[in-house]
């Protein structure tokens, strides 16, 4: 049997931590576009997810 994470936020990964409120889900700061982008990559390989840009300074990884 296989148990799979879907429709939910895995991860958030921030440029701008004051951009996030709440919690229930990791939350990962970076320190510049280029870190974030490896970041977002890197987790959504590890959980299976997608990576979601806001435009607005930050990425959502989640599942499908």
């Amino acid at each position: 049997m296989e148990i799979k994470i879907n429709d939910m936020i895995l991860a958030i990964v921030t440029l701008d931590e004051t951009l996030i409120r709440g919690g229930g889900c990791p939350v990962f700061i970076a320190a510049d576009e280029e870190q974030q982008q490896k970041i977002s990559l890197y987790l959504s390989k590890i959980m299976g997810g997608m990576v979601h840009d806001l435009e607005n300074g930050v990425f959502l990884i989640s599942g499908h």
